[in-house]
C-alpha cells in the first residue's frame, strides 16, 4: 500500500509576492524590535541576534507548524534568516540613531504586529481553515515573537498587560478574513487591515488605552 502523500491532504499554498514581501517586512520590523530590546538589556552581539531572531521568526514558525506547512518557511527560505541577521547588525551598530526616534521599540513592534496579523491570517486562508481559526492564527503569528522577547528580558509580556496588543492584531486579522469571505480584493483589504492595526496599537500606547483589569485590594482601600 503506497504511503499517503502529504500534498494529497494539504493544499498547495504558494505565497504571493506581496505576502512574501509583507512577511519579510514584518520579520525585519520585529527583528529590529527584538534587537533593540537586547541592546537595552545590555546583551552582547550574540544575545542581540538571538532576540532579533526570536521576535522576528517565532510567530511565523508557530503558524507554519500549526498549519502543517513543513518545514517552516524560516528554514526553507534563506531570506528570513538573512532579514533578521540584517536587523540585528543594523541595530547593534546603529542603535544610537534608532534610539532618537520616539519609543522605537514600540513603533517597530507595532509595525511587525500589523504586518504579521495579515500574513498569518492570509496563509491560514490559503490552507482552507475556518474563518475563526484563520483569525486566531493571525493573532498567534503577530503576538508570539513579542511574547518570547518579553519573557527573555524578564518582563511581563505586553500581550498580557492592560494595553491593547492582541486586540489590534485580532481586528486586523478579522478584516482580512472578512474581506476574503466577502470576495473583496485582498490587497486593498491588507492595506486597510495593517493600517488599522498599526494605528490602534499606537493610539493605545499614546493615550494609555487598555482593557479593564480586576480591581485589587489596594484599589478597594483607596475607594
Amino acid at each position: 500500500m503506497p504511503l499517503l502523500r502529504y500534498d494529497t491532504i494539504v493544499p498547495e499554498a504558494h505565497e504571493s509576492t506581496l505576502m512574501l514581501a509583507l512577511d519579510l517586512a514584518g520579520t525585519f520590523a520585529f527583528g529590529l524590535s527584538g534587537a533593540l530590546a537586547g541592546v537595552r538589556a545590555r546583551l552582547d552581539l550574540y544575545g542581540v541576534a538571538v532576540l532579533a531572531a526570536v521576535v522576528g521568526l517565532a510567530g511565523g514558525i508557530t503558524r507554519d507548524i500549526l498549519l502543517g506547512a513543513l518545514p517552516p518557511a524560516t528554514f526553507s527560505d534563506w531570506r528570513y534568516l538573512a532579514t533578521v541577521g540584517c536587523a540585528a547588525l543594523i541595530t547593534f551598530f546603529a542603535h544610537p540613531t534608532l534610539e532618537r526616534f520616539s519609543r522605537p521599540v514600540a513603533v517597530f513592534d507595532a509595525a511587525g504586529l500589523s504586518l504579521f496579523c495579515i500574513t498569518g491570517a492570509t496563509k491560514a486562508l490559503e490552507y482552507q481553515v475556518g474563518a475563526v481559526q484563520a483569525v486566531l492564527l493571525g493573532v498567534i503569528t503577530a503576538t508570539g515573537g513579542g511574547m518570547l522577547r518579553d519573557v527573555l528580558v524578564r518582563e511581563i509580556p505586553t500581550v498580557l498587560r492592560n494595553e491593547l496588543y492582541a486586540v489590534p492584531a485580532l481586528i486586523g486579522a478579522s478584516i482580512v478574513v472578512a474581506a476574503s469571505r466577502l470576495g473583496y480584493d485582498l490587497t486593498a483589504a491588507s492595506v486597510v487591515a495593517a493600517g488599522t492595526c498599526f494605528l490602534i496599537r499606537l493610539a493605545s500606547i499614546r493615550f494609555d488605552i487598555g482593557l479593564p483589569t480586576a480591581p485589587s485590594e489596594h484599589d478597594k482601600q483607596d475607594g
